[in-house]
């Protein structure tokens, strides 16, 4: 594969990748590991850094994304049939790391959203669950570190970190969890669909793992009943779902009286909309 240019965006460029592995995590999720000589000018700069994967259909060899066009790439994308031009959806990298032969590889967790054959799967998921080596993508993310695309940045003097995520936010969370330092206190309230898909974290913070399949309450409804450690800088990160991102602002700002500034939300998806979509609406608004 050619390389493909490299001063597309200021802080953003498109990187080359294949499948090199993928890996169950449980019922609703998989791990799949891309590799490629590009990955290792991806500058990772957060543990929620997030980048846009563009995926091909069905049929096709590799993802259809006009990067020759430049820093006008979007546009030329969405003239594109849309059955031609690439998925593209947003995600978290898990890890980069560089093995022991110099090469750097990139995990990136995929929720499922029924792609085992429940229904309601979306085209990135359908991918995931059929992803095996060899299989190509685009990835378009950071060339610099310290990019937008971080939203995790506590204020300094944060005294005790809190977190909540839904299954498609919960490889960001797992990452900020597990780089709280020993002397940070953290609170964290996990929500998946199946028991068996908890992960096992290298965290000392508090986790609840909220799972809704078999009953537990949900995020909003379990942090308004939970009493959270004294401190006097508490900083807080929550993603996943548009509405209950939403609703947990709300009330950490409008009801417990937190700091709105210390208060970092992002929805992840929105219920009953395609990330096309919102994507769509959130252009419109610009």
């Amino acid at each position: 594969m050619s390389p493909v240019p490299a001063a597309v965006a200021t802080a953003f460029r498109f990187f080359r990748a294949s499948v090199i592995g993928v890996a169950p995590l449980g019922p609703s999720l998989v791990r799949v590991t891309f590799g490629g000589p590009e990955l290792a000018e991806v500058a990772s700069g957060g543990l929620d850094q997030s980048v846009s994967l563009f995926l091909p259909h069905p049929g096709q060899s590799e993802p259809v994304v006009p990067v020759e066009a430049g820093h006008d790439w979007w546009r030329a994308w969405r003239a594109l049939p849309e059955a031609e031009r690439a998925v593209m959806r947003t995600y978290t990298l898990r890890a980069q790391r560089v093995r022991p032969d110099g090469t750097t590889e990139v995990d990136v967790d995929f929720a499922l959203h029924g792609a085992g054959g429940s229904g309601g799967a979306g085209p990135a998921a359908r991918w995931a669950a059929g992803a095996v080596p060899g299989d190509r993508a685009l990835l378009y993310g950071p060339a610099v570190a310290d990019n937008r695309a971080v939203k995790f940045r506590p204020p300094h003097g944060t005294d005790l970190v809190v977190v909540w995520a839904d299954e498609t936010a919960l490889p960001a969370a797992g990452a900020i969890l597990e780089s709280l330092p020993s002397g940070m206190r953290g609170v964290a309230w996990l929500e998946v669909r199946h028991e068996d898909d908890r992960q096992p974290l290298a965290t000392h913070a508090e986790v609840t793992w909220l799972v809704t399949g078999r009953g537990a309450p949900s995020g909003p409804a379990a942090i308004r009943a939970a009493e959270f450690p004294a401190a006097r800088a508490p900083y807080v990160w929550i993603a996943g779902e548009a509405g209950t991102v939403k609703e947990l602002r709300r009330h950490l700002v409008g009801e417990r009286g937190l700091d709105r500034r210390a208060v970092t939300f992002t929805g992840y998806w929105r219920r009953g909309m395609s990330e096309d979509r919102m994507r769509a609406e959130g252009a419109g608004a610009e």
